[in-house]
């Protein structure tokens, strides 16, 4: 029996809200629809039906004892988004500063490339059967 839930999104902690923002708004060209920097950003991924992407203050996520994300907390995270277009966002987001850690390759699960946001968490780009909209994916199947 299937469970009707879905994924409206996750939370990052951040070194920098603000630093964040600029990446995720500017850069990558999603939508800012909470602003309330320095502590909390909540990023709108996909338009109206997509996802979010919350930007908390790392100081807020662990207490104020800790003063910068390690490699261990990035490692716990990991953001898969998907695009019907890999090459052409891969070039487009080049273009504006993206540095990716591997040109969009094929995998034998789908075709992806990975970047890396401002803190260092790894974001993957993949175009492949989770690019596909839920009614499509639904009607291959069936």
């Amino acid at each position: 029996m299937t469970i009707d839930v879905h994924l409206d999104g996750l939370t990052l902690s951040v070194a920098s809200v603000r630093r964040s923002m600029k990446f995720y708004a500017e850069t990558l060209g999603f939508k800012i629809i909470v602003d309330a920097a320095p502590d909390f950003a909540l990023v709108r991924v996909g338009g109206r039906c997509g996802g979010t992407i919350g930007l908390l203050a790392l100081k807020h996520a662990v207490g104020g004892k800790a003063k910068r994300v390690t490699p261990a907390m990035r490692a716990g995270a990991h953001v898969e988004l998907s695009t019907s277009d890999l090459d052409g966002l891969y070039q487009k987001l080049k273009a504006r500063g993206v540095e990716f850690e591997s040109p969009p390759h094929d995998e034998p699960w789908e075709r992806l490339a990975w970047a890396l946001d401002p803190d260092g968490y790894t974001l993957e780009f993949a175009q492949g059967e989770r690019a596909a909209p839920p009614m499509a994916r639904k009607r291959r199947k069936g």
